[in-house]
């Protein structure tokens, strides 16, 4: 994965992914609820028009930290007119489990030459340390070949960024799990890889019940499982609850 220094308009992070579908203010009332009860969760019935996407798309997601959550964000939504102007547009916006002041944004981009870019602007680190970021923001860019965009109301979402001997092996492994995954409430809402190395996936799951998800990472079933898929090493796993959607 690439790391670079970030954009002052692109002072945000990443994703993952992004991850679920907008919503009105039904939605956004529900979002409330679950962040504050994070364990009670509502999920819609399923439509009946197709919520897959498998075309890819291009994403850049970006981590940092950040002094205070409250006084950055007014600036980040601020230039959103200047990312646009580069043909990116605000997704999602994610702050860490354990530390809010974490933050991950995950943006779509429609022209990833334009986005790399634009996220090495010289006024760099200026513009960061004007908004309140701490240290050096850590950016991917990922192609996401996989999208579920069906509502789910849990603000609880883990991405987890590992690398595999081969794609193709991976994802026909790991389409083969999908059972054991809902059985232990894990449900993917977006996976892919990164934009230059298919062998470094990104996987973004909603955790409907984190005890299970937590036990289930640790099983023995699913060591066998990412052992049989080709998959390296352990997975990096962040843990985030999502505070804005676009």
């Amino acid at each position: 994965m690439r790391q670079s220094r970030f954009s002052h308009s692109f002072v945000f992070a990443i994703v993952i992914v992004f991850t679920t579908a907008c919503g009105g203010g039904s939605q956004k009332k529900a979002e409330t609820d679950s962040i504050a009860n994070p364990d009670s969760v509502i999920v819609n019935s399923m439509p009946a028009t197709n919520t897959i996407i498998t075309t890819p798309q291009g994403m850049m997601i970006a981590t940092f930290k950040v002094a205070d959550f409250d006084k950055w964000i007014p600036g980040y939504e601020g230039h959103d007119s200047v990312r646009l102007a580069s043909q990116i547009h605000s997704y999602v916006i994610g702050r860490g489990l354990m530390d809010s002041n974490m933050v991950m944004v995950a943006v779509k981009v429609d022209d990833m030459a334009k986005a790399k870019a634009f996220a090495k602007d010289p006024g760099l680190k200026k513009e960061m340390q004007k908004g309140g970021v701490k240290g050096t923001p850590v950016f991917s860019y990922v192609t996401m070949t996989f999208q579920d965009t069906a509502i789910v109301h849990t603000a609880i979402r883990s991405r987890s960024v590992f690398q595999v001997k081969d794609w193709d092996t991976w994802q026909k492994a790991f389409e083969e799990g999908k059972q054991d995954r809902l059985n232990n409430g894990i449900i993917v809402r977006a996976y892919g890889h990164d934009a230059d190395d298919n062998h470094k996936v990104v996987v973004v799951t909603a955790l409907m019940d984190t005890a299970k998800a937590s036990a289930y990472w640790k099983s023995d079933m699913l060591k066998s499982r990412m052992e049989a898929a080709g998959v390296i090493g352990m997975p990096e796993r962040y843990m985030f609850r999502i505070v804005r959607r676009y």
